[in-house]
């Protein structure tokens, strides 16, 4: 039996849960972007008073690593590191877009057979993160950094059906016109999140604490 506690600041919308053996037990959200540092510490509080579950008894801490917002990844990072660190318990480092993609299974039912799954998360304009999953979270395409056009997955949507999800699947929607192309408003979901870092803790996949850091894609570029 295990205990997990799970948090995601990587986009637009913030969780906090805590899973046992994969089932969320409890989880709260919060959808302020510039909030997240502020709502983490108030969310896990609350989550111990609502289980009465002593936290420093949990199992492990597991943090979506990224891609995704960069403020938003160190935020969860710093967070999950320290909680770590002051309660002696190992990281489990999730990518996002396998937590996005294990969401998108849980909320997609009835696709066609053998359809593959493409998460996005918006990276601003035409750029978007993504990659293509089977259903196993087999990658097809790795995990990139990629600024969409209508030529886009032309090779990919030519052998099957892929399912395009997550914040930044609208705007390749809008220039996309492929029959193989199947679009869903999925989102991140703490379901998702509980059943690979569960899947990670009985693998014995932790995250070395010392030196573990998001997962950004590419160079952060600071506005001017």
């Amino acid at each position: 039996m295990s205990l997990i506690l799970n948090i995601d600041t990587s986009g637009s919308e913030a969780h906090v849960s805590l899973a046992r053996d994969g089932q969320v037990i409890h989880s709260i959200s919060n959808d302020t972007q510039k909030d997240h540092a502020a709502f983490l510490q108030t969310a896990i509080s609350h989550t111990a008073h609502k289980t009465g579950i002593s936290l420093p008894g949990i199992d492990a801490v597991a943090v979506t690593a990224g891609p995704g917002s960069y403020t938003g990844l160190r935020v969860g990072m710093a967070s999950a590191k320290g909680l770590c660190y002051a309660w002696k318990k190992p990281l489990i480092a999730l990518n996002t877009l396998e937590v996005l993609t294990a969401s998108a299974r849980i909320t997609c039912v009835g696709l066609p057979e053998g359809t593959v799954f493409c998460p996005m998360i918006d990276a601003r304009r035409m750029e978007v993160f993504t990659a293509i999953y089977s259903e196993e979270l087999i990658p097809y395409l790795s995990p990139r950094p990629l600024i969409l056009n209508e030529m886009s997955f032309e090779r990919e949507l030519s052998i099957r059906k892929i399912l395009f999800f997550g914040s930044g699947s609208g705007k390749w929607k809008a220039v996309c016109n492929h029959p193989n192309a199947l679009f869903h408003s999925t989102s991140l979901l703490p379901e998702g999140m509980a059943e690979l870092a569960e899947k990670a803790a009985r693998e014995n996949r932790f995250a070395d604490l010392a030196y573990s850091e998001p997962f950004y894609l590419k160079d952060f570029q600071a506005l001017t």
